[in-house]
């Protein structure tokens, strides 16, 4: 017969959460708070070496009409409840200025791994501790979800489950009530505790000066909050598995005048796209910009990622934005705005008729 004292030590120093996990094979050093990721394996197999992926010969830059240049610029006025709809309905376009925008998106999906120990209010598992050997962080099976998402599964791990006596009630079930002090009331509202009001034994608490506690209904003690009550705790090493999509985008700079920034919020022509295990840098691309941003950002999260977690896939994309930097005059001077993006948005910061709005 086992020996209850070797399930259910007892647990009486300030210590004892700290001393409560046992050490398990193949996990010696884990401390409660946890050991950090864990570098993966190395494969079993050599990996193939990246293979270039085809490059498309149409890099064509979409052209913008005046009529839908127009229209973009009538949606923008009318979206702005200070703006005139003046000029965007009387300004007359004099000049349209195409601009290549380049965005190189480097995205790497990657599988980590990192280990705790972790409780949990018992409610009869069995105790496993020690009936098999514990499968290793990267040897136990977990569900990826699709590729470039992230997602997060926590697991238990076999074979590491043991049966403790709470550490925060010392396996009694209940803890005193914070609201009253474990004194299962407090003093009246209405007499502060005196037990008269206005010379008169206190209506509210019959003249004892107490009230019973809302908290913990007279009682002085509550469930405890790690055990919920059930006296002891099921303690195990914990694997917590995160699926990562980094993403890292590279904007080739472009003279327009236009900001960077405002392109963020817009989509292009995608151009170029694939994905590999491990991707080649891109060459052979007209602007030389997207293949040096290529070559350094893969190294880059090669060297970032590949340390701490498993690279599963990587891909690279590269999109064309389109930019049009719209020349118009209205009541005789000479103004821009730029139209951006498949989302034909505008940016306009020196509109020329705008009123402040007063809300009465």
């Amino acid at each position: 017969m086992m020996n209850s004292a070797a399930i259910y030590p007892p647990l009486n120093a300030p210590t004892a959460q700290a001393n409560m996990f046992g050490t398990v094979p193949g996990y010696e050093g884990l401390v409660p708070g946890g050991g950090g990721f864990l570098p993966p394996p190395m494969p079993a197999e050599p990996v193939a070496p990246p293979q270039p992926g085809a490059v498309p010969a149409d890099w064509s830059i979409p052209s913008l009409s005046e009529d839908v240049a127009c229209d973009a610029f009538k949606s923008f006025a009318s979206s702005h409840c200070c703006y005139s709809k003046a000029p965007a309905n009387d300004g007359v376009i004099t000049k349209m200025e195409p601009f290549n925008t380049y965005r190189y998106r480097l995205e790497t999906f990657s599988e980590s791994r990192s280990t705790d120990w972790a409780t949990k209010p018992h409610e009869g598992e069995l105790a496993d501790f020690y009936t098999q050997t514990a499968p290793r962080p990267w040897e136990i099976q977990a569900t990826a979800p699709k590729l470039f998402s992230d997602h997060k599964e926590v697991i238990r791990v076999p074979y590491t489950s043991s049966i403790k006596d709470c550490h925060s009630c010392h396996a009694t079930g209940t803890m005193p009530c914070q609201e009253c002090q474990g004194n299962g009331s407090k003093p009246c509202w209405v007499c502060n505790g005196s037990g008269t009001n206005n010379n008169d034994s206190c209506h509210r608490c019959n003249g004892s000066g107490q009230d019973k506690c809302t908290q913990c209904h007279g009682k002085g003690t509550k469930d405890c909050e790690t055990c919920k009550g059930r006296r002891q705790l099921l303690a195990y090493i914990q694997l917590t598995v995160q699926w990562t999509n980094h993403v890292t985008d590279h904007v080739v700079e472009q003279n327009s005048g236009l900001k960077v920034d405002d392109l963020r919020s817009v989509s292009g022509k995608e151009l170029f796209k694939n994905n590999q295990y491990q991707l080649y840098p891109l060459l052979g691309f007209p602007n030389p910009a997207i293949s040096e941003a290529s070559e350094r950002l893969i190294q880059e999260h090669l060297a970032q990622f590949a340390q701490s977690s498993r690279i599963l896939q990587q891909r690279q994309t590269v999109e064309l934005i389109p930019i049009t930097k719209v020349n118009y005059k209205w009541k005789g001077d000479s103004h821009v705005y730029y139209v951006y993006g498949n989302e034909n948005k505008v940016s306009a910061d020196d509109y020329p008729a705008t009123c402040c709005c007063v809300i009465q």
